[in-house]
């Protein structure tokens, strides 16, 4: 049997998709190009904002126009709170953000069945980590481990606790495990990532900290790279800086997420800090990781933001001098108090403020590298790009050399010059 798969969205999606093709082949079926002639699609889906939900109904719409007579299923968020969407869409098994295994095995029998099925649970009542393989069927360079799901913050923008459900967290144990079985498999980078991994451990007896499970991750493998997924900012402490600061094969790359450098949207979003709190934990980083990478995410134009707030965003994040960012302008979400909230602007505003957040974000980039220019980095390399083979540093700076092979080595560089989104180099 021959399976197609399609994954949108976050890096959790794509490690379930990994998790899900390895089921696939460990039960001796065969996972082939998603455009390719297959028996089942299976469209892994983000709902984040109502554009996400567009792009996930165009291409369940191409894939059945395109596979008539094959079967196509559709899991993840999407129709975790939207079933009701797509069976005008002539899906024929519908799963949601959870219990994978079954829903394997419900498209598998559907192949030879043509019946149809619908799974789904109440995200709001899970109390279980799902446990699912980790590492892909390729690559052999970065493998994400997932250590955490669920989220409790109820961000006014966001869709994604009501999709996922409460914190749910791995084992110590299992995350151990599954560390060293990627590196067995001959990964040379994991990033331990979740839907918030600044709350693992909230529901483990004790309530261990992330700094236990790093400390434990870190040393189980000591050869490979441990890089973090995207933090709550409120995590990073004095303490946190000083135990991570003890863990030498841990990147010095850490995503912040801030969504915005005014408080007075960061209220109106809910979020947890205020941007005091935010600039503490990008101080305290540059000072225990001298030259790490500080990156962000920013939503410009949410409701009711005025030309004065987007002005002291770009003065906060300015201030901040950060490594890389990624810009979203704001788009509305069905089912978030944010979609009802006064304000809503036009998408020419969106897009002029994206504009000029995007410029920002791209001088402080070229500034962060310009840094690293003349002096010998440590990349990982991964893929081949026309006359040159490109990998990453620790602190996550895409390095171009030219070469023809170099796949899933680590050798040192000396960076020469800023290039393309990020630097070229030579091999020493």
């Amino acid at each position: 049997m021959k399976i197609g798969f399609y994954t949108l969205g976050c890096k959790v999606n794509q490690y379930e998709t990994q998790a899900m093709e390895q089921l696939v082949t460990a039960g001796g079926d065969a996972v082939c190009d998603f455009h390719s002639r297959c028996d089942a699609y299976i469209i892994n889906t983000c709902s984040v904002t109502a554009v996400a939900d567009k792009k996930n109904r165009a291409v369940i719409r191409r894939c059945r126009r395109e596979n008539p007579q094959a079967i196509v299923a559709v899991c993840g968020c999407y129709p975790q709170h939207a079933a009701k969407d797509l069976e005008p869409l002539g899906v024929d098994i519908i799963g949601g953000s959870a219990g994978r295994e079954e829903f394997l095995r419900q498209v598998m029998a559907a192949v030879h069945t043509r019946s149809k099925s619908k799974l789904l649970d109440e995200a709001l009542r899970r109390r279980e980590f799902e446990v699912l393989p980790a590492g892909g069927l390729e690559g052999r360079t970065r493998a994400m481990l997932k250590v955490q799901d669920g989220c409790v913050n109820f961000c006014t923008y966001c869709i994604i606790p009501y999709t996922r459900g409460p914190v749910r967290s791995a084992t110590v144990e299992l995350a151990v495990e599954q560390a060293k079985d990627l590196a067995a498999q001959g990964y040379k980078e994991i990033v331990i990532t979740g839907i918030e991994i600044a709350s693992w451990g909230a529901d483990l007896p004790g309530k261990p900290s992330l700094t236990a499970l790093l400390e434990a991750v870190c040393g189980a493998v000591p050869d490979l790279r441990v890089r973090l997924g995207s933090l709550e900012p409120r995590i990073v402490t004095e303490e946190f800086c000083r135990i991570l600061k003890k863990l030498p094969n841990l990147c010095p790359q850490f995503h912040l997420s801030m969504q915005s450098g005014c408080d007075t949207v960061l209220a109106r979003m809910k979020r947890k800090y205020d941007t005091d709190r935010y600039y503490e934990s990008v101080e305290l980083l540059n000072k225990h990781f001298p030259g790490c990478a500080v990156t962000t995410d920013m939503i410009v134009a949410f409701p009711g933001e005025t030309e004065e707030e987007f002005a002291a965003s770009l003065a906060f994040i300015r201030k901040c001098g950060f490594a890389d960012m990624h810009i979203f302008p704001y788009s509305r979400r069905p089912g978030t108090p944010a979609d009802k909230m006064p304000g809503q602007h036009p998408n020419s505003v969106k897009e002029a403020r994206s504009k000029t957040a995007i410029a920002v974000g791209e001088e402080m980039s070229r500034s962060y590298r310009e840094k690293m220019l003349e002096n010998t980095v440590t990349v990982l390399f991964e893929e081949a790009d026309g006359a040159y083979y490109y990998g990453h540093t620790p602190n996550y700076i895409k390095v171009y050399v030219p070469a023809e092979e170099l796949h899933n080595q680590i050798r040192q560089v000396r960076v020469t010059e800023i290039f393309r989104d990020g630097v070229l180099g030579e091999l020493l």
